[in-house]
């Protein structure tokens, strides 16, 4: 049986109290989030770790000290792996971007495994320069480093795959069955925001966001729906897009409205999520005068999700190397110059 590497990336996160500031020196230091010239990068990456490090680990203390995000992301390569099993000698690997494993250590991993065939596959549903993107570069350039030879197979973004929108309509379905339904009912399909500027530069990531949320909807199929895309984790001065999730929280509040949460770009539970929406939004829901708050899982080893990735597998080895979209040809329209297929 042929060897087959897949490579999942994320974010990451620490994975304990002291792992808090390199982790965010290391986020800082990326010029894909801090876009300003590289001899101010660094001092500028240290002195907001710095600055940031106190209310970070205050965040992690109430996930037991460090992000859960490793421990997800491990459990959702073993499934897929397990799912790909039929094809050959699958491995699934797990890189993460600002936190341990990185590229470095995972592309030297599957050097020594000795694939035939290797697939990069994000879980980061939509393309974003920020995350996509700049996992790719960094891979890429220490693939080269350490000699990674295999064709690669690489996938930039699945937003509408059938899987993905079935795992997430599951779960919204009994998100808005566990409080009877729609009547009185706003569900807010939150992603994570990006300042505007990186938008208006031409990074797709809204705009696919957007297609996801559609589809979702389209899934559902309730005609009556009260729905909204919002956006979360809004940090810093600069003006992000939204409409922003706390905002419209407090909005369901004026109005009376029961809430459901449904997040739809975050695929494994992480600070974002059991944090920032189980307990910052739920606090300030019941301050809002929000009657009801509930808050849909990830879709994490959802049968539907990882059906889905290994199907994206599937038909990227098909394929054959190079990159393309879950359609396997460029997914954003033209006048998209941070597409990853392209700068039309």
């Amino acid at each position: 049986m042929s060897r087959i590497a897949v490579v999942l990336f994320n974010l990451g996160g620490p994975d304990g109290p002291e792992a808090v500031k390199p982790f965010l020196r290391n986020l800082f230091s990326d010029p894909a989030i801090l876009r300003v010239p590289a001899l101010l990068r660094r001092p500028l990456a240290a002195g907001i770790a710095g600055r940031r490090a106190v209310a970070a680990r205050e965040i992690y203390a109430k996930l037991g000290g460090g992000s859960p995000l490793l421990a997800n992301s491990l459990a959702q390569a073993q499934a897929l792996q397990t799912a790909l099993g039929a094809i050959g000698d699958v491995r699934a690997f797990v890189c993460m971007r600002y936190w341990k494993p990185r590229a470095e250590q995972v592309a030297s991993e599957v050097k020594e495994f000795d694939p035939k065939r290797l697939v990069l596959l994000p879980l980061y549903p939509q393309f974003s320069t920020t995350t996509t993107g700049s996992s790719f570069a960094d891979w890429q350039g220490v693939a080269q480093k350490v000699g990674l030879a295999a064709a690669a197979s690489a996938i930039c973004c699945y937003p509408t795959e059938a899987g993905f929108i079935a795992a997430l309509a599951q779960n919204t379905r009994q998100g808005l069955d566990s409080i009877g339904g729609i009547r009185n009912v706003r569900l807010l399909l939150t992603a994570h925001g990006l300042p505007e500027r990186v938008i208006a530069a031409g990074d797709p990531y809204q705009r696919q966001v957007e297609e996801t949320a559609a589809a979702l909807v389209r899934m559902l199929g309730l005609p009556e729906l009260d729905w909204q895309l919002c956006y979360q984790s809004r940090v810093g001065p600069l003006r992000w897009i939204g409409p922003a999730t706390d905002d419209e929280i407090r909005r369901a509040g004026r109005e009376g409205r029961a809430v459901v949460v449904a997040p739809i770009a975050f695929v494994s539970e992480h600070s974002e999520t059991l944090v920032e929406l189980d307990i910052e939004y739920a606090h300030l829901a019941r301050e809002a005068g929000v009657p009801v708050y509930r808050r849909v899982p990830t879709v994490s080893t959802s049968t539907h999700f990882i059906e889905g990735l290994a199907e994206l597998v599937r038909e990227a080895l098909a394929r054959g190397p190079g990159l393309a979209s879950s359609t396997g040809t460029r997914h954003c329209p033209h006048g998209y110059r941070g597409c990853a297929l392209g700068h039309s």
